[in-house]
């Protein structure tokens, strides 16, 4: 079957023929219909992760899917052949850049029935992020205040919606074009990053979701009222990560020195900061696509490319300036 694969770590993703998936007791295989590219996929493309992740090249890129169910194993119960799916595989599979893809049970769902395949394939790595973050670890409840920056890309423009169907007074950054939509999908307080500095205008906020990192998670850290939380998504990884990745001594240590600035500097304005690799969950996905059909959350697809041209969606990703997902279609 056809997919895209990187030989190497650094290298532009190809298109080959590479062999069928193997099916599991308690995998599902599904018809790939559409998948979107994340940054992931160009961060393991990169290298960055291969002390933590390390992938046997050539790697099958891509890291979410909507499709249709072949087959299933033997021990899988909640799918059938002809159902609609949609899915992150977890990290150590990948793999969603192909006409077919082996998925565990575990981390699929049935797709939003008033989203399309494009749609549905918008969803799930962007989706299950702003839901761990604001749901799982940010516990957020109705009169709160959450800062969420870069409101324009894949996960902000889901986490502002989350945000406020939970109650929060939402805060974000973008740039002014795309002001009007952020307020549009719940946004109460809008911060043009372009003219403006949101530690000068935001504070006391009990969360902040950061996509940046750098000198924006360290803005982030200020803006918090004490015993506050910021959430990264880019990093610094933390100790904790390390642990729960199980990752050797070597690399462990490296992750304690690069995040020892962000969380000493947490540590003296008395706020926390964790550090978020979105996991897969079938079971959230079920509650975000409920949240889907019943109108809460809307997919914000913002570019389409056909299956072959994969190569140019990434690069698209890595340019920057899509409001939302960019999918590839292999219909």
């Amino acid at each position: 079957m056809k997919a895209f694969v990187i030989d190497r770590y650094q290298a532009a993703p190809r298109e080959a023929d590479v062999a069928e998936p193997v099916v599991g007791d308690h995998d599902v295989l599904i018809e790939v219909k559409s998948a979107s590219v994340n940054q992931i996929d160009l961060r393991i493309a990169e290298g960055e992760f291969k002390q933590i992740l390390p992938y046997q090249l050539p790697l099958v890129l891509g890291s979410d899917l909507a499709g249709v169910v072949l087959a299933v194993g033997p021990a899988v119960r909640s799918f059938a052949p002809g159902d609609e799916v949609f899915a992150k595989p977890d990290v150590r599979q990948l793999s969603t850049f192909a006409e077919r893809v082996a998925v565990a049970e575990a981390d699929l769902a049935i797709k939003p029935a008033s989203a399309s395949m494009t749609e549905a394939a918008s969803l799930p790595l962007v989706a299950l992020c702003a839901w761990q973050a604001l749901v799982e670890r940010g516990r957020v409840r109705p009169g709160q205040r959450v800062l969420i920056h870069a409101g324009a890309g894949g996960v902000g423009s889901l986490a502002i919606q989350l945000a406020n169907h939970l109650g929060a007074t939402v805060a974000t950054t973008v740039s002014a074009p795309h002001a009007d939509r952020a307020r549009e999908r719940g946004a109460d307080i809008v911060v043009d990053y372009r003219t403006e500095d949101f530690t000068d205008i935001l504070r006391d906020y009990d969360l902040v979701l950061d996509s940046l990192g750098g000198k924006n998670l360290e803005g982030s850290l200020r803006v918090l009222r004490p015993g506050g939380k910021a959430i990264g998504i880019t990093g610094p990884p933390t100790p904790e990560f390390a642990r729960e990745m199980d990752v050797s001594l070597v690399p462990r240590l490296a992750i304690r020195g690069i995040s020892h600035r962000a969380r000493r500097m947490a540590r003296r304005l008395d706020v926390g900061y964790e550090f978020l690799f979105t996991r897969s969950s079938g079971e959230q996905l079920a509650k975000i696509a409920e949240l889907v059909d019943g109108g809460a959350l809307r997919p914000v697809v913002g570019q389409v490319f056909p299956f072959h041209r994969t190569p140019d969606a990434l690069v698209a990703l890595e340019k920057g300036g899509t409001h939302g997902k960019i999918v590839v279609n292999r219909e």
